[in-house]
């Protein structure tokens, strides 16, 4: 599926928590690892050329130092991405700014409107480098919605790359749902994920489960994914809402900011 995992940093701590766990994830699959840091002059150039190297020996991954076209640094990383086939962008939600409320950071954001493929987002963490376990499920979060479920074929693929299976689940809110005219059932909403299941393990052939939570999707799937401890998030930035300029308060960006894992997102 992928060939190369390119990870942009911009010289921050909380931009480098991901080189670790992404040089995890490229022994894992014998996938090539690529270190970016681009920089707006020409005359920055040797210094960040300098430490992209420092930074990429350790983990054994190619260093690169681009100059930033007239577009910005996330055009850069967006050319670069698309330069070779097969590449997956694993990036920290924000940088230098270390804004820990911008979920979405400007450049992470930019480059996931622009980049029009599913890229893993790691929120950094404050005080603590993150521990990334080996992905061994694929946790897929579906609201009934088409929006939802546009990252079903990449959310197989991605678990058939990693040797994981995939686990469905949806969140039961009874309040939401009488909000929407949707009937609160258990029975209504199991079988629409065990029916969804069933499907995508038959049309992609990968290893399947599935669950139904209950409460509110921002809360109960952190807490679901959390309990795992082995698990990687696959989930459109926004789905029954449909709300493409709301992304701080998506259920998206808060899994994100509290499931402590990578999520593997794209734009509906």
């Amino acid at each position: 599926m992928y060939t190369r995992i390119l990870v942009p940093v911009d010289g921050s701590t909380f931009s480098e928590q991901i080189v670790a766990p992404a040089a995890d994830l490229a022994r894992s699959t014998g996938t090539s690892l690529t270190l970016l840091r681009v920089v707006d002059g020409a005359d920055e150039r040797a210094a960040a050329t300098d430490y992209v190297k420092k930074l990429a020996a350790p983990v054994g991954a190619t260093a690169l130092c681009l100059q930033a076209p007239s577009e910005g640094v996330a055009a850069a990383i967006r050319h670069e991405a698309k330069r070779v086939t097969g590449t997956l962008v694993v990036m920290c939600s924000h940088g230098r700014s270390g804004a820990m409320q911008a979920i979405f950071g400007s450049v992470a954001l930019q480059v996931l409107r622009e980049l029009g493929e599913p890229l893993v987002v790691f929120h950094p963490q404050q005080d603590s480098l993150p521990a990334v376990p080996t992905i061994r499920q694929v946790v897929l979060p579906l609201d009934g919605s088409e929006l939802s479920e546009t990252i079903v074929p990449q959310a197989a693929a991605l678990a058939k790359w990693l040797g994981a299976k995939v686990v469905v689940v949806s969140a039961l809110d009874p309040a939401a749902r009488s909000a929407l005219g949707a009937p609160p059932s258990d029975v209504h909403e199991s079988t629409y994920v065990r029916g969804r299941a069933r499907e995508i393990a038959d049309r992609y052939g990968v290893a399947i489960d599935w669950e139904v939570l209950h409460g509110d999707a921002k809360e109960a799937i952190p807490q679901f994914v959390r309990g795992l401890g082995d698990a990687m998030l696959a989930m459109t930035t926004h789905g029954r809402t449909g709300l493409r300029s709301v992304m701080a308060g998506s259920v998206t960006a808060q899994c994100l900011r509290d499931a402590g894992v990578p999520v593997f997102t794209r734009l509906p």
